[in-house]
C-alpha cells in the first residue's frame, strides 16, 4: 500500500485496493453552480478544467451525484468519457439535495441502491471505482451505527456495481465499524492545518494502508490562524494555499488531496504549490496552528 513516485505530480501515488491513483487529485464539487446547485456559469470552462486535470496527470477525480444534483457527473462524462484506463472516479452516496439547497440524508437501502444507479448512469459506467458512504450532517460527523447502510453497499459491491468502498464525514468508531463489515480503502473527512481532530485517525489508517482524503483543506481558519499561515507563506515566497496543500502532502503518505477549482489557471497553481518543500522549522510552526 505504500506510495510510489511520479514525475508528473507532487506526492507520488497511492493504491486504493487494486487502483493506483495520484495523491494529488481533483474535487469536482466547485464545478456546479452557486451553493453546489444547478449548472456552472461557464460550462466550457468547467469542461476545460476537467480535461486539464487529466492532461496534468491527475488520475483521481472526486464527485457525487448530489453535486448539482447530477451536474458534476454529467460534466465529467462529457469531458472525459470514454475514460482513460488510468483515471479513477470516486463518488459519494448517502445524501441528496432539497429545494433549499440542503443535504438531507438518504441512507436507507433503497436510497443507496437508487443513488448508485444514478451515479452509474450519470458517469456512463458499468461499475463505480470507489463509493464513499457520506455520514453525519453539514456540521460534521454524528455518532451512530452505519451497519445497515454499509452492508447495503457491500451487497452492491458483491453484485459487481462497485469496486471499492470508503466512508465520509465519519467518526473513528464508524470507520472501525465499517472495517468490521467490509474492506475500506479510504476515509474522507474534514481536516486541515487548523482542524486536527483526526490526527490519530490519519496515523492509524496509514498503518493499515488506508487512504485519508481531507476535504475543505483550507476551510475554517480564524484571522489569527490565517496570519500564521500567511507569515510562513510570505517567508517562503509562496501562497497560503500552496503551503497548506504542501503541509497535507508531507503530513502523512496516505493523505490524498482533492482540491477543487473551476479555473484552469488555479488548478495549475494548486499542482505547482503542492510540490513546495517545507523544512522542519516550517512544519513545526504550521503544526502549532492546530494545537
Amino acid at each position: 500500500m505504500a506510495p510510489t513516485s511520479t514525475t508528473t505530480l507532487p506526492g507520488g501515488t497511492w493504491t486504493l485496493g487494486d487502483l493506483t491513483v495520484t495523491r494529488f487529485g481533483y474535487g469536482a464539487m466547485q464545478l456546479a453552480g452557486p451553493g453546489v446547485m444547478g449548472p456552472p456559469a461557464d460550462r466550457d470552462g468547467a469542461l476545460a478544467v476537467l480535461r486539464e486535470a487529466v492532461a496534468l496527470g491527475i488520475t483521481h477525480v472526486d464527485t457525487a451525484d448530489a453535486y448539482g444534483p447530477r451536474v458534476t457527473n454529467e460534466l465529467i462524462r462529457e469531458a472525459l468519457h470514454p475514460y482513460p484506463a488510468t483515471l479513477h472516479v470516486a463518488t459519494k452516496v448517502g445524501a441528496t439535495r432539497d429545494a433549499q439547497g440542503g443535504w438531507p440524508p438518504a441512507r436507507r437501502p433503497d436510497d443507496l441502491r437508487r443513488t448508485v444507479d444514478d451515479n452509474l448512469e450519470g458517469l456512463g459506467v458499468d461499475v463505480l471505482d470507489v463509493v464513499n458512504l457520506r455520514l453525519g450532517d453539514a456540521s460534521g460527523p454524528v455518532p451512530g451505527s452505519l451497519a445497515e447502510a454499509f452492508e447495503t453497499l457491500v451487497d452492491l459491491q458483491r453484485q459487481g456495481l462497485v469496486r471499492h468502498l470508503g466512508v465520509s464525514n465519519a467518526t473513528a468508531d464508524q470507520v472501525a465499524e465499517a472495517r468490521g463489515i467490509g474492506p475500506v480503502v479510504c476515509v474522507q473527512n474534514m481536516y486541515n492545518l487548523a482542524h486536527r481532530h483526526d490526527d490519530d485517525l490519519v496515523d492509524d489508517l496509514a498503518e493499515a494502508g488506508i487512504a485519508y482524503v481531507p476535504f475543505f483543506p483550507l476551510g475554517g481558519f480564524t484571522p489569527l490562524q490565517s496570519s500564521v499561515l500567511s507569515a510562513v507563506a510570505a517567508r517562503l515566497g509562496a501562497t497560503p494555499m500552496a503551503v497548506a496543500l504542501a503541509w497535507l502532502l508531507q503530513r502523512s503518505p496516505n493523505i490524498l488531496l482533492i482540491p477543487g477549482t473551476s479555473s484552469v489557471a488555479h488548478l495549475r497553481e494548486n499542482v505547482a504549490g503542492a510540490g513546495l518543500e517545507l523544512s522542519a522549522e516550517d512544519v513545526a510552526e504550521l503544526d502549532a496552528i492546530g494545537r
